[in-house]
């Protein structure tokens, strides 16, 4: 054998092991990299996609007719968002479990502490722009003492609002449009979820790539030198990178349950640190996605926002009688029972946003997202393997096929580098 002939055989592992290194490294990358889109659009690039199989239409690159490449998981982080709730989410909490983890008598007295001085400019606010002369009329005896009954009522009416938002947060919140909506407003979230929680995995994953494609090289050195045909090189790079990224990935997420052969347990990598991998997704989750702040807005702009208004504008309406007191008949006949009427249901109204913006407080946000945490970690630790798994991988299995073809193309390609710089 010629040196030239046996030192392109030799290299034939080095090569397949740098594939295999290549292939992870760069597949790890397309998976989180870039968080937006990057390329251009082209005409007519719609139609032509709209003729592929619906999976290849779903290839970042190709999305809704553009050039270019968007991380996979950030492309769909809303399909993340619907898969979360699905598979993990609703099942480590509902959200009366949620809401009531988050202590509505201290959101209730936080709320106090907040809105007593909004409350004040709020009736301020009303009386002047709905019965102006009225308003300046009244005796400032009289003003202080209605600012006074109302700051005395506001205690029942946020308690009563606070226990109504519990006894119906099934009805009024829904979690999986909070946490698609959020995540697909945020794609980094979606991102940091993988990163964070499976940091050592990917980092293996990567390494591993090199070992795997350097012993898968073995068999394709013996081959090579068995059977001289030039296109052997390529069409066997091409199974050394596929396999390459296909072994990786089951490294991480199988065997789901723990098995035991000859002493030596098999366990998905991943799936062997379920309780610090729970730490730090029920962080997650709880200080950024499911948080008082997102579930007020959520209850105030989501699509069952008006039952949320509806229901603290009628808790705030009888306020206003409460507040006028024994006046009420007195001051319905002056103002006339019409204005009267819109005086109050302005108060309640307006009222509504006054009495929810409390809860975007971040400190206050920061030192209850610590309850939710501690219910999503130790619910995630009680998971069944399987459950944790399918929790985890269910958002990105779909696509994982094209992490092995992207295996199998830079494989090929490194079998022709070889066969052009080696001849072999």
């Amino acid at each position: 054998m010629e040196h030239d002939q046996l030192i392109g055989l030799i290299t034939i592992p080095l090569f397949t092991g740098a594939i295999g290194y290549v292939t992870n490294l760069s597949g790890v990358w397309m998976l989180f990299n870039p968080i937006r889109f990057v390329g251009f659009t082209m005409p007519g690039l719609k139609t032509v996609a709209g003729l592929l199989p619906r999976r290849f239409q779903e290839i970042p690159g190709l999305i809704r007719g553009r050039v270019g490449w968007q991380g996979i998981v950030p492309s769909r982080a809303a399909k993340m968002g619907s898969i979360a709730v699905d598979k993990g989410i609703s099942k480590l909490g509902s959200p009366g479990e949620f809401y009531h983890r988050l202590e509505p008598e201290k959101i209730a007295e936080h709320i106090l502490a907040s809105s007593e001085r909004d409350i004040h400019m709020l009736v301020e606010q009303i009386m002047q722009r709905e019965h102006p002369q009225l308003w300046h009329d009244v005796p400032p005896r009289v003003k202080a003492a209605i600012h006074a009954r109302v700051r005395a009522q506001l205690p029942q009416i946020v308690h009563a609002v606070t226990d109504q938002i519990g006894e119906n947060i099934d009805q009024l919140l829904d979690v999986k449009l909070m946490v698609i909506k959020h995540l697909e407003a945020h794609p980094e979230l979606a991102n940091r979820i993988f990163l964070d929680i499976g940091d050592r995995e990917l980092k293996l994953m990567v390494s591993f790539g090199f070992y795997l494609g350097f012993l898968l090289g073995l068999p394709v050195f013996f081959l090579t030198e068995a059977f001289h045909h030039w296109w052997l090189l390529p069409i066997l790079g091409t199974m050394v990178g596929y396999l390459t990224n296909l072994l990786a990935m089951s490294l991480i997420f199988v065997p789901v349950e723990p098995k035991y052969v000859l002493g030596i347990k098999f366990h998905g990598l991943f799936l062997r640190r379920q309780a610090a991998v729970a730490d730090i997704y029920a962080k997650l989750i709880a200080d950024e996605i499911v948080t008082l702040n997102n579930i007020g807005t959520e209850l105030l702009t989501g699509p069952r926002a008006d039952r949320t208004r509806q229901m603290i504008e009628t808790a705030m309406r009888p306020a206003v009688d409460r507040a006028t007191g024994p006046a009420r008949a007195a001051v319905r006949v002056a103002m006339g029972g019409k204005e009267y009427d819109a005086i109050r249901d302005s108060v309640a109204i307006d009222a509504v946003d006054y009495t929810m913006t409390p809860l975007g407080d971040p400190e206050f946000n920061a030192q209850q997202s610590a309850l939710i945490r501690e219910l999503i970690a130790t619910r995630m630790r009680e998971m069944a393997s399987v459950d944790f798994q399918e929790m985890l991988r269910s958002a990105i299995k779909e696509d994982e096929w094209m992490l092995y073809v992207h295996g199998a193309v830079l494989g090929f390609a490194g079998g022709l580098v070889h066969l052009a710089i080696f001849g072999v």
